[in-house]
């Protein structure tokens, strides 16, 4: 069964969140077939701390416009890997190292990816989805 409809609008619009604050390489991917606890994944990076935490603070304000809150949040403290759980969606904003390091692309390969909003990709030096 694939990301419910909800789960879509929540990561467009994380990942809208994340492009406005120039995160880099923002992809999306469906893992409702091989997890029970949520139906979406969304993962960018940034290449310093502080970036990180902006990437995740504009994220939050996003989502808190369509009454999204997240009922767990990790790593903010140390702005490495920031896990954002919205319960539908669980958003990953990392670090540019412990991106490379944990290579979460690859452990998730075999999930389809959700094509993101043009506008994620336009600007931004992803190389996911173009």
């Amino acid at each position: 069964m694939p990301a419910t409809d909800r789960a879509t609008q929540l990561a467009f619009a994380a990942a809208e969140a994340a492009a406005d604050k120039l995160a880099d390489d923002i992809v999306a991917f469906d893992v409702s077939d091989q997890l029970a606890i949520t139906d979406a994944f969304v993962v960018c990076s940034a290449p310093n701390d502080r970036q990180v935490r902006a990437i995740v603070e504009a994220i939050e304000e996003r989502l808190r416009v369509l009454q999204a809150k997240p009922v767990r949040r990790e790593g903010q403290q140390e702005g490495r890997w920031v896990l954002l759980d919205y319960v539908d969606i669980v958003v990953h904003v990392q670090h540019a190292e412990e991106r490379s390091y944990y290579a979460l692309e690859r452990l998730w390969k075999d999930c389809p990816v959700i094509e993101l909003p043009e506008s994620v990709h336009v600007g931004r030096g992803n190389g996911a989805g173009e």
